[in-house]
């Protein structure tokens, strides 16, 4: 029974195709357009004016306030990775191909799947430490423009400091993707 909760897939023969290719290639194209759009919004964020030097003042409270937060949530957080990570290695299996031939060792299928485990981790701090410092910084820039008197403006900048953590989110989903998938078929042609 035990040998039911901790199984994995086993050894799957597949090529991909010429559709499977395009939708891979436009999984990344997606991810640079999504970085490019970022970078873009990020930048007009970042010009906008930051009000008044008090506004200034409260922003910097805010953002040190953010980066604390951050800093005790990653430390938290890389407690828990390592025995995370260790249980993910351990409870690997070797994978054999259906005639009896190793596919992956028991090392090795471990250790493709703690980098994998860890590379998500990553990817997902980077994203949460975007979305929050941008948050920050495009806080008092949409509170200026809002004491302007001018809602379009504000709104503008509220929308583009969330899509900039939208578009952080995008490049860690399709390059994950695009880092996986050729990986797989690489293995598979040494198999």
């Amino acid at each position: 029974m035990s040998a039911l909760f901790a199984t994995e897939g086993g050894w799957q023969q597949f090529t991909l195709k010429g559709g499977e290719w395009l939708i891979l290639g436009l999984s990344g194209a997606s991810a640079v357009l999504a970085l490019l759009v970022g970078w873009y919004l990020m930048i007009k964020v970042l010009q906008e004016d930051e009000g008044t030097d008090k506004m200034k003042e409260i922003a910097v409270a805010i953002q040190v306030g953010a980066w604390a937060y951050l800093k005790r949530q990653f430390r938290t957080i890389g407690m828990i990775l390592v025995p995370v990570g260790a249980v993910v290695f351990l409870t690997s299996v070797a994978i054999d191909k259906p005639g009896g031939e190793s596919a992956l060792t028991f090392v090795q299928s471990g250790l493709y799947r703690t980098i994998a485990f860890v590379l998500g981790c990553v990817a997902s701090g980077l994203t949460g430490y975007i979305g929050m410092t941008l948050a920050t910084r495009g806080n008092v820039r949409t509170a200026a423009a809002a004491k302007r008197g001018s809602m379009k403006q504000a709104l503008q900048v509220a929308f583009r400091t969330g899509g900039v953590a939208a578009c952080s989110q995008s490049v860690s989903v399709c390059s994950a993707q695009q880092l996986s998938s050729p990986c797989f078929k690489t293995h598979r042609q040494q198999c």
